[in-house]
């Protein structure tokens, strides 16, 4: 259904990495979110009116903060898809996570507001409540237009990778949660008009629900825009295709910049045989970065470092230190080994790759790793780098 529904109104639909079509799939989400949850809204609003039922009117405001989300989401996959421009020169994209992060704050703001009506409605303890079958059938519509709403979003959203889609469809499958809550809560009253305060303490739920789902999607949205470490799968899958250029012996120091779902450079350094000459090791660099920009349409820019394929020392040595640091931890790694000759000692030196939240000091690893190398050799002048591996 998602599928026709794309090829029916979205030209090109298979093109998610095209702008436009990203802007295409946003604003035939959006405008399905803003028919379906007005129509909700309006019946809901009506009914919880006409029942003096405060949990379906918070049910109706529920619906009606989503309708305000797909507004801000229709606005942002507009701004999202204008060109880079003099000011902006990486493009707009980012636009995206806020509208997302702009649909959170609304869903926290709605509901601190339905605690406090629920509260109030409840210290008022009003009791003319009058549950009919009409609120029965609008609240079992709301469930299952509501579920389809969500797959809509989910379908949408999976197609181009998009956080405020993702962040939609969540919202919809708890609405769908919130309402049966409410729908279960109306069929108790219907039997048991008594029980007058049920009515306000499950809006209250209702609104601690809203409230919880809302902080939840603030966190969520707000991460790419603060920057996030990407999926251990996708690094590995670069690396992986890096390593398979002829001339490439290693890969290290990559980190991915990411400025919108389909705007994402890459650092990243190779290691190359050093007796070769820099015409070759600058055409391997250009293979590099032609392969990322056409198999994961990442621009690169790629650091060259030499290594001595020739030298049995370095080889020999290299296998040494790789031992030393893996019964060290073998969360480490390192690399740009060199071993550099004079009249007054032997110089070797390398950079270690620490995880972001390494806990020992980096002066006591150092000293514990000259250590061990100078008990292989005390002729060696031992000196460490230390970089930050931001790929995990």
């Amino acid at each position: 259904m998602i599928t026709l529904l794309r090829k029916l109104f979205i030209k090109n639909y298979q093109d998610t990495s095209s702008q436009k079509v990203r802007e295409a799939h946003g604003i035939l989400a959006s405008c399905g979110g803003l028919l379906v949850n007005l129509l909700l809204f309006s019946f809901k609003l009506l009914i919880g009116i006409i029942t003096a039922s405060m949990s379906v009117i918070s049910d109706a405001i529920n619906n009606l903060t989503d309708f305000f989300s797909c507004i801000v989401n229709l606005i942002g996959f507009k701004v999202a898809s204008k060109p880079a421009d003099k000011d902006h020169p990486f493009g707009h994209e980012r636009i995206e996570y806020l509208s997302g992060l702009i649909i959170s704050f609304v869903i926290v703001a709605a509901g601190l507001l339905l605690i406090y009506s629920s509260i109030s409605a409840l210290l008022e303890g009003t009791s003319e409540i009058s549950i009919n079958i009409f609120t029965f059938i609008i609240l079992s519509v709301s469930i299952v237009v509501k579920l389809g709403l969500g797959l809509f979003y989910r379908g949408l959203g999976k197609a181009i990778n998009s956080v405020s889609l993702k962040a939609s469809m969540q919202d919809s499958l708890n609405d769908v949660l919130v309402t049966s809550f409410v729908l279960i809560c109306s069929i108790i009253q219907y039997y048991f008009p008594s029980l007058w305060y049920l009515d306000a303490a499950v809006s209250i739920v209702v609104a601690l629900f809203v409230l919880f789902a809302g902080a939840k999607m603030v966190k969520e949205t707000s991460a790419p825009l603060i920057g996030v470490r990407p999926e251990v799968k996708d690094v590995l899958k670069v690396k992986e295709e890096v390593l398979k250029i002829p001339g490439v012996l290693g890969v290290h120091d990559m980190v991915f910049h990411s400025y919108g779902p389909t705007k994402v450079f890459l650092t990243i350094h190779i290691e190359v045989d050093g007796n070769m000459n820099l015409f070759n090791s600058h055409d391997i660099a250009d293979e590099v970065e032609h392969l990322v920009k056409t198999k994961f349409l990442m621009d690169a820019t790629v650091h060259i470092d030499p290594i001595d394929v020739e030298s049995h020392e370095y080889q020999e040595l290299k296998e040494k230190i790789t031992k030393i640091i893996k019964n060290i931890d073998e969360t480490l790694s390192f690399h740009d080994l060199r071993i550099i000759k004079s009249l007054s000692g032997n110089r070797v030196s390398f950079d270690i790759a620490l995880p972001i939240d390494y806990k020992c000091k980096k002066s006591d690893l150092a000293k514990k790793i000259r250590e061990a190398i100078n008990e292989i050799d005390k002729t060696y002048v031992v000196v460490i780098n230390f970089d930050d591996n931001y790929v995990g």
